[in-house]
């Protein structure tokens, strides 16, 4: 059964961390080159990925003793607001086309690219976090994917508008401070048990 708290949650947090990060300004990239859809559908198979190591991951926790795991991740959260708020401005970085125009030259530039850029995201150790502290996968699972596919098709659409219009110093803020809410609490349940 889906819980569309943790659901919403999920998403809100992911959404936010995700949005100033890299993988926007890539898939503006690719989605300004080449055929939004191809671009789209390779960089969604690259975050389902990442997803599911994560949710892996963070299930993997929920073995270990209830109060540690939520102090570890009371920690990763104050660990990753601290990530965002030093994080300095990226420039756009250069993509290395692919030659042709094919769906799978296309999707397969944008799977590689999201793939290795992205393993080991601040994001993705936050969905192993989410993943253990709230012991749904499937709830956290979709809602950090469908969050970073938003981020994504924001980012091949119409990113830069976006960006015009919200400060990217802002949205990063804000996710910040959603992290280290999120990190008083998960580290008062350990204490307060």
């Amino acid at each position: 059964m889906i819980s569309f708290t943790i659901l919403a949650i999920v998403f809100g947090v992911v959404f936010l961390a995700e949005l100033p990060d890299k993988t926007a300004l890539a898939g503006l990239m690719l989605g300004t080159r080449y055929r939004a859809s191809y671009v789209f559908a390779g960089v969604a198979a690259a975050f389902a990925v990442h997803v599911a190591l994560a949710i892996a991951a963070g299930s993997v926790l929920t073995l270990l003793p209830h109060r540690l795991v939520q102090a570890f991740v009371g920690v990763l959260f104050l660990i990753g607001a601290a990530m965002l708020l030093m994080k300095k401005d990226e420039g756009e970085e250069s993509v290395k086309a692919p030659e042709d125009q094919s769906f799978w030259k296309v999707s397969g530039a944008g799977f590689m690219l999201i793939l290795v850029a992205e393993f080991g995201d601040l994001t993705q150790i936050m969905t192993a976090n989410l993943a253990a502290r709230y012991d749904d996968p499937v709830s956290v699972g979709l809602g950090a994917v469908l969050a970073l596919w938003a981020v994504a098709g924001l980012g091949i659409l119409g990113g830069r508008t976006l960006m015009k219009r919200v400060p990217l110093r802002l949205i990063t803020k804000i996710a910040a401070c959603v992290m280290a809410a999120l990190a008083v609490f998960s580290l008062w349940e350990a204490v307060a048990g």
